[in-house]
């Protein structure tokens, strides 16, 4: 009970209900919608979970990151290659995929923090590390080398061992993995960490100077973080069955994983639900409008002006506003 009490907190108890008819609904979701529906609820939680891995990071400790793909595609190859040359299942393989995203991320975050990298020189040499193991990968044949990965197909059969399946099976799945993130979060920003983590964003000198271990907790927010979304990139794998270097550790695969919580609401733990809900509404209309009316290229030029409007009226994210508007306001982090 205490721990339940501690990740309750002081919500609104209409935001706890309210959480509480959306899981209903997402369980029995899969016998409610079509093939099609069921797809874009896939989409929507799938980024939700890996918007809020990517949060820890710069929503609760204020450092960017925009080579985040680095550890999806780490996970992803690192599960989906000893599945394939080994068989062996990916319970365990994301735990070898964690195990690596976490080493790279350490790698990563101890030459930026020891040294001081911020802002952009941060967020450059994350991108500098992904496209430093895209060409590793596209030239290593064990992964597949540039002709990509390939595990087996089976829709037809229900192997929770080996997460293989139809789409139902990685609904439940990743349903689970947004709810566990979402618990988690929670749970670090009550946390002292998670504290410390808001100290380091508002003023990280400040912080430092009332003996918070700066380093350490930058070092922390970064391996939770990469961990967190290497199991994403694990699922990712077994969901669609193949990886390529080109596709798994693009600058374009980074920039997905943060448009959901920018858009949403940065620091919130409800911002990167609601960007994921808006961001894939927005993409499967656009879609749909740019196959009526054969226009190529719609598609991404008012998908880009709806995000520039979102970020110009609601520049702290949709959340934050929506929160206000229901009486759901997150106490300020």
């Amino acid at each position: 009970m205490t721990l339940v009490r501690r990740l309750v907190g002081d919500s609104p108890p209409r935001a706890l209900w309210a959480l509480a008819i959306l899981l209903g609904l997402l369980l029995i979701a899969p016998a409610l919608v079509g093939k099609y529906g069921l797809s874009v609820l896939i989409l929507i939680l799938y980024f939700a979970y890996i918007g809020q891995a990517w949060n820890i990071l710069m929503g609760f400790a204020g450092q960017l990151s925009l080579g985040h793909a680095l550890y999806a595609g780490l996970g992803g190859y690192v599960a989906a290659g000893l599945f394939f040359h080994y068989g062996i299942g990916p319970w365990i393989g994301v735990l070898a995929a964690i195990a690596a995203a976490v080493a790279a991320g350490a790698i990563v975050g101890y030459l930026g923090f020891r040294f001081s990298l911020a802002g952009v020189y941060f967020a450059l040499l994350t991108i500098a590390f992904a496209e430093f193991t895209r060409i590793a990968f596209d030239h290593w044949q064990w992964a597949g080398g540039s002709a990509g990965l390939f595990l087996r197909v089976e829709r037809d059969v229900v192997d929770l061992a080996n997460l293989r399946g139809g789409p139902v099976l990685f609904y439940y799945v990743i349903l689970a993995l947004a709810v566990g993130a979402f618990i988690l979060c929670r749970a670090l920003l009550e946390s002292r960490l998670g504290r410390y983590w808001l100290a380091i964003r508002e003023d990280a000198e400040a912080a430092q100077a009332v003996g918070v271990p700066v380093l350490r907790c930058k070092m922390l927010a970064m391996m939770i973080s990469a961990g967190l979304t290497a199991v994403a990139g694990v699922w990712n794998a077994f969901y669609y069955n193949n990886l390529f270097p080109e596709t798994a550790f693009a600058i374009g695969r980074s920039i997905e994983m943060t448009l959901a919580p920018i858009i949403g609401g940065l620091g919130t733990l409800f911002g990167p639900i609601v960007g994921a809900v808006v961001l894939t509404g927005l993409g499967e209309i656009f879609t749909d409008a740019s196959e009526y009316f054969h226009i190529p290229g719609m598609k991404q030029i008012f998908y880009g002006l709806a995000l520039l409007v979102i970020v110009m009226y609601r520049p702290a994210g949709i959340w934050p506003w929506l929160a206000g508007k229901l009486g759901m306001t997150e106490r300020r982090r």
